[in-house]
């Protein structure tokens, strides 16, 4: 169903074809190794482009400008993808056979794709000062607003303390003060050295063929295929000391965050019985953590947990009153261990099942999703489509799950609580 053209060397097209829906897509990524230094840059530089270029010098201009491509889109694209960062332009714009007679969709948004990426309003040989210093103070302030979300601001210094020594624990848009100190030259020295050397990665949605695609993209990014420096392999999490940390902040409600560690990753074969039985243990409404923490000992306002397949990393996190840490921790442990006896009834792993197939069956419904599902795969190294993990998701025993949950170890605590 995928179909992969390498257009140079270091420059790769994925074409989904598909001819379901009125929207196609196309996104564009450049690739960088996960770096502190350079995180915030990749963060600012896609919402800097998209304030103006050469023919379209400012929002008004864009706007009109997609106004005329049948109120296409396009917007900024910042993932952490494992060791990975992505930066680069995501559009979504109506397929041609549903525009006027005549009219093209799909050659006009190539075209102002390339004169984004490669024409960007300049001032004096430099990013506009303006535009730079507007979008800093909107991505400091995206930043910030995470310590207002409790529950992710613990998460984030969980994984800063765990993942010192790994790329995870590297904030994806960087920390305020990096971002404060970039400047229009500092900002464009790193797009020229983005363009010069990172891989390319394309993910196209639509009814047009691949070879089409190929054939409007391959003017654009020729230029472009010079010096691409390839990528390191993914990897692992690499490990540092465990330890147990205490925050204490003008809070009403606990927040406590505990990260374990598996030698399962998404390039594993154990990986479908790793996400079966996270479900199990503490993602979804009938997880273990939920019904019996939560809905039967009312010990905390809410619970659960998630797996980063792409480093092997379980995260338990959990609202509660102060005074509950030491009994939520002691049945969180209790839960884990009740998995791994196989305390489990089979309905339990019906239900984990059905909660991952649902999720996978949701992949194809739309072209943003099926971009983000196959784009992550590629990158990850995950290789396998959401049929063949549906596959695997329901061939998963009882027995695999329970040696699934042997390989968690607690690795790193953080407890953020009210001051005294």
């Amino acid at each position: 169903m995928i179909k992969t053209l390498e257009l140079f060397p270091g420059i790769t097209l994925r074409c989904f074809p598909d001819t379901r829906f009125k929207q196609g897509a196309l996104s564009i990524q450049f690739l960088r190794t996960m770096n502190r230094q350079e995180a915030p840059l990749n963060a600012l530089l896609p919402a800097v482009l998209l304030r103006g270029s050469e023919g379209s010098p400012d929002l008004r201009a864009i706007t009109l400008r997609l106004d005329d491509l049948y109120g296409a889109s396009v917007g900024a694209l910042v993932r952490r993808i494992g060791d990975y960062q992505t930066t680069g332009l995501y559009c979504s714009f109506m397929e041609d056979k549903y525009a006027l007679e005549g009219d093209r969709i799909l050659e006009p948004m190539v075209g102002f794709l390339r004169e984004l990426i490669t024409k960007p309003l300049l001032e004096e040989g430099l990013f506009s000062r303006e535009y730079v210093e507007s979008e800093k103070k909107n991505l400091i302030s995206a930043i910030e607003s995470q310590r207002n979300n409790k529950r992710a601001y613990t998460t984030a210094q969980l994984l800063k303390i765990m993942c010192k020594n790994d790329s995870l624990g590297i904030p994806r848009l960087g920390e305020p003060e990096q971002v404060a100190a970039i400047t229009p030259q500092s900002l464009y020295d790193h797009y020229q050295m983005l363009l010069q050397e990172s891989p390319i990665h394309l993910f196209y949605v639509g009814s047009a063929q691949p070879e089409q695609v190929a054939a409007l993209l391959k003017p654009f990014l020729e230029p472009l295929a010079k010096r691409q420096k390839p990528l390191p392999e993914q990897t692992g999490f690499h490990p540092c000391d465990p330890s147990e940390h205490t925050e204490t902040m003008d809070v009403s409600q606990g927040k406590l965050c505990m990260g374990y560690v598996t030698d399962i990753t998404l390039r594993d074969p154990r990986f479908a019985p790793m996400q079966v039985f996270n479900t199990l243990f503490g993602a979804g409404m009938t997880c273990k953590l939920f019904m019996q923490i939560r809905e039967k000992l009312s010990l905390c306002y809410d619970i659960g947990s998630s797996y980063d397949a792409g480093k092997g990393i379980v995260l338990v996190s959990a609202g509660i009153d102060f005074d509950q840490e030491q009994n939520v921790r002691q049945e969180i442990a209790h839960q884990l261990q009740a998995c791994c006896d196989g305390s489990f009834t089979e309905e339990e792993l019906t239900a984990a099942k059905q909660m991952l197939i649902s999720q996978l069956a949701a992949v194809h419904d739309a072209p943003g999703a099926i971009e983000n599902y196959y784009t992550t795969g590629a990158l990850s190294g995950l290789g396998m489509t959401p049929e063949q993990y549906r596959s695997a998701v329901e061939a998963v025993t009882a027995q695999q799950v329970i040696a699934a949950a042997k390989t968690l170890r607690l690795h790193t605590v953080y407890f953020l609580k009210g001051e005294a």
